[in-house]
């Protein structure tokens, strides 16, 4: 028995210290965590997006809900010194899991100025062209983001990639869960703007 209890304080001891390890390597690491997949990940989705803006979105963002669930990064594109666009992150279902979506729109009109995909599991060759296949996400272009999309197998106006409707579906569930967000966030949006620095 007291083997036993001593296995039992040593396995306890070992995994509290291991767990308070782990948590404060992720703490000391998660900015350069962050910066790392705004660089590789999100940044090339964000400037496809907002292209045609005087400012480098990836260095002017706000966040909303900071330290919660539910906080999203809203990067900015500005013209003429003027904060026009925001981008920022959505999600689908796709055949292969989350597909990771990048939004922008523009905040005059709250029509779409682009939709990116960051990151998927889908297959290659198939599912995976929605993030190469701009005709693909091009149909998003100048329509109000407050829209409901759908395929057209579906009703919708949003021609699906051939051979991979499940992912197209995902593609369209994504942008219209974005909308949603848009619209319950956008007065929050409106004065996050105006914490950034000129």
């Amino acid at each position: 028995m007291k083997e036993m209890i001593k296995m039992v304080v040593v396995l306890t001891i070992l995994s509290v210290t291991s767990g308070g390890s782990l948590a404060f390597l992720r703490e000391k690491t998660q900015d350069r965590i962050e910066k790392q997949q705004l660089k590789f990940v999100k940044g090339p989705a964000i400037l496809a997006v907002l292209q045609n803006v005087g400012n480098d979105p990836t260095e002017s963002y706000f966040k909303l809900n900071p330290g919660t669930k539910d906080e999203r990064s809203f990067f900015v594109g500005m013209v003429d010194g003027k904060e026009k666009f925001v981008a920022f992150e959505s999600s689908g279902k796709g055949f292969g899991g989350d597909i990771g979506l990048m939004i922008g729109v523009d905040l005059e009109t709250d029509q779409i100025a682009g939709v990116g995909v960051t990151t998927h599991a889908e297959t290659p060759g198939l599912g995976a062209r929605a993030k190469t296949e701009k005709e693909f996400t091009d149909q998003f272009k100048g329509k109000p983001l407050t829209e409901t999309f759908k395929i057209k197998n579906d009703g919708g106006q949003i021609d699906a990639l051939s051979g991979a409707t499940v992912t197209s579906r995902g593609v369209t569930e994504g942008v219209t869960q974005a909308g949603i967000v848009y619209k319950e966030l956008k007065p929050q949006i409106l004065d996050g703007l105006k914490t950034l620095k000129k």
